[in-house]
């Protein structure tokens, strides 16, 4: 793979205002499980081969099994995760492939009953965010060491 630009280095107050996402979102209330499922299916359905080893990394490491790992990828069959964890990875998923019908209005009510509106938006925000970061990985073509 060749080596691309370093934004970081280059654009270090770009980088900056990125990790103050990622401040906002590591301070909300929403559940830190929840938010490592989002940051592991939006990288791959975004091809984020670094950010799906990181946050596969990190799920471990906070105890996520290995089965429900390898089940994520195909979420809507597995019966390994919750009516909570399906809205919240149905949200990924219509935001992550926006260009598809983005967050229809099915899902964006189903998750309203399910968080409510400070949690949605807390939702909304982590897809944004790791979005943004596999979009930055992947152009850049950055890798896990």
């Amino acid at each position: 793979m060749e080596t691309r630009i370093n934004i970081h280095e280059l654009e270090p107050k770009a980088f900056q205002a990125m990790l103050g996402l990622e401040g906002y979102i590591t301070a909300t209330d929403l559940d830190p499980s929840l938010k490592k499922i989002i940051k592991i299916r939006a990288s791959q359905l975004n091809g984020c081969a670094y950010c799906i080893q990181m946050h596969t990394e990190q799920a471990r490491k906070a105890g996520e099994t290995e089965h429900r790992l390898y089940a994520l990828a195909a979420w809507k069959e597995s019966p390994l995760f919750s009516k909570l964890e399906r809205v919240v990875l149905a949200v990924t998923e219509e935001i992550t492939l926006i260009s598809d019908r983005g967050l229809s209005k099915e899902t964006y009510k189903k998750a309203l009953v399910v968080l409510g509106e400070n949690r949605l938006a807390q939702c909304i925000m982590q897809v944004v965010t790791i979005n943004a970061w596999n979009r930055i990985a992947v152009s850049t073509n950055l890798v896990h060491d």
